[in-house]
């Protein structure tokens, strides 16, 4: 087990609580206790010894504050080598006593960032001596105890009692590999923000950061296991009802805001199933804006997630109830709504409704590689549209197109989306090829929805390699259709949608998404 005994403790928390269940068990086992600061105070307040940093090293705190533990009595004391004899000797000669346990936690610097203090106190708030102690207990696990959180106190205190004011080398082992993921969080954190201040955006080198939320039962499969990070304190989603949420439900989730994303607020309802919308309407009745998205394609919509961009009342929940969803996320729920849905105990209902969409970054993993980009935020607007062909498009046609293409954004490529009434009718998405796309797309449309397909309007993520596809579309009854151009045979598309008397617009970006 190699035991090791504590005679010695330096403790610096910022965090102070549950001191007061740690104290006990330090004086039981005669342990000498070493501080500064508040925690100091804090602890000679709870009627315990303890001895100031200043006057065990001799040297008065600097700066105000900033120079207090950096000192060599404190890291020789810390970093030195117990069966080392050489390093025996050193610290005999220079009067310098072990110190076997680090108790540390830092500067609350993620907390005044997520209060937008002021970058003063920003800086002040960014830990040195904390960090610094920490690194030197977790290197030196062999010997010294570390903890860097009040949550493992009972651990402690468990070790204590259990090998008789020792720790083992198995938990020192567990508390270092503890305090190296704190540090590197720690400084992740001030990284990222320094990289944010100066529009960094792609560095040389670059961290990621995350606190664990929650194990989930398993990821995309049974025989996965997965658990979610939270990149801030708070996700801003809060579960009012049902199970768990599972790899699978976040992802869906996300998909499903997304969706919403450049929806104005209290109009939109989207349905998604496996990442993809598989049904989207724009309407300001909220009952007719579910039933229209529920029409799109209500064989996928099964089973699938609902988002919707306002507070959901109770006739919109009532027709929500007679379908099978696994989630409903929506900016609120009133009174009824939450009675009606919630005797569906397993329905997981969300309200996101202080949800932000701030993050401009997105990253996706490649084994030991990961790739960043921009999230695609540009904004879709009609007066930057191209019209391509001599038949001119409505003021309505264009508003339809731009919902067309605010859907199709959001789908999975090559994507294709019709739709009519700012309701989409058929969806086309994933597929290797874009003729594909526009016959599954076209293929919903006549199964769910034939009567809308006249006079409809068609979006694709991406150019017309070929005609074939448009020639689908307009076989279909599509009169118009927006894409970003840009192929080589733009010239026979635009002929092929003049020759059929139809409008066609360019929207000039390619909105691919995989």
């Amino acid at each position: 087990m190699n035991l090791k005994k504590i005679k010695k403790a330096i403790i610096s928390v910022s965090d102070k609580n549950n001191l007061k269940i740690l104290l006990p068990i330090l004086k039981k086992n005669k342990i000498q206790i070493i501080s500064s600061g508040g925690t100091y105070y804090n602890i000679k307040k709870l009627g315990y010894k303890c001895t100031e940093i200043s006057e065990y090293t001799n040297h008065v705190e600097m700066l105000d504050g900033r120079v207090k533990t950096l000192h060599p009595k404190i890291y020789a004391g810390i970093l030195n080598i117990r069966n080392n004899t050489k390093h025996k000797n050193e610290l005999k000669k220079l009067k310098i006593s072990n110190i076997d346990l680090v108790i540390v936690n830092f500067y609350p610097f993620e907390k005044k960032l997520i209060h937008n203090n002021k970058l003063s106190d920003l800086i002040e708030n960014i830990d040195i001596g904390g960090p610094t102690m920490v690194r030197a207990a977790a290197k030196n696990y062999n010997d010294v105890t570390v903890l860097t959180e009040p949550e493992d106190y009972n651990k402690l205190i468990y070790e204590l009692k259990k090998n008789k004011g020792s720790t083992s080398l198995k938990f020192r082992q567990l508390m270092s590999a503890k305090a190296f993921s704190q540090t590197s969080y720690y400084e992740s954190v001030i990284s990222n923000f320094f990289n944010d201040v100066n529009n960094i955006n792609f560095p040389n080198k670059k961290t990621l950061h995350g606190k664990i939320k929650d194990n989930l039962r398993y990821g995309e499969n049974p025989h996965q296991k997965a658990a979610i990070y939270q990149t801030e304190e708070s996700m801003n989603l809060e579960q009012l009802n049902g199970k768990k949420l599972s790899f699978n439900n976040y992802n869906d989730i996300n998909s499903a805001l997304l969706s919403l994303k450049n929806f104005q607020k209290n109009n939109g309802i989207a349905i998604v199933k496996h990442a993809n919308p598989c049904g989207v309407s724009s309407l300001k009745d909220q009952n007719k804006s579910f039933k229209n998205a529920m029409r799109s394609d209500p064989i996928s919509a099964f089973g699938g997630v609902v988002a919707i961009n306002s507070e959901i009342k109770s006739k919109v929940a009532k027709e929500i109830s007679k379908t099978f969803f696994e989630i409903i996320i929506s900016r609120g729920f009133s009174k009824n709504s939450l009675n009606i849905l919630k005797k569906k105990k397993n329905l997981r209902l969300i309200n996101y409704k202080k949800f932000n969409f701030d993050k401009k970054i997105n990253y996706t993993f490649l084994e030991n590689s990961f790739l960043k980009q921009e999230n695609d935020e540009t904004e879709l607007k009609i007066n930057k549209f191209k019209c391509v062909t001599k038949k001119k498009p409505s003021l309505i046609q264009l508003k339809n197109l731009k919902f067309a293409m605010e859907v199709c954004r959001n789908v999975k490529s090559n994507a294709i989306v019709i739709a009519n009434n700012f309701s989409t009718i058929g969806i086309g998405a994933g597929q290797p090829n874009r003729l594909d796309s526009c016959k599954i797309a076209i293929e919903k449309a006549l199964k769910f929805s034939p009567e809308y397909l006249p006079y409809s309007v068609a979006a694709s993520d991406a150019f017309f390699p070929f005609t074939d596809g448009v020639e689908e579309l307009i076989k279909s009854g599509v009169q118009a259709i927006i894409q970003p151009g840009g192929s080589v045979r733009d010239k026979e598309v635009i002929k092929l949608a003049n020759d059929k008397n139809i409008t066609m617009v360019f929207s000039k970006t390619r909105h691919f998404k995989h």
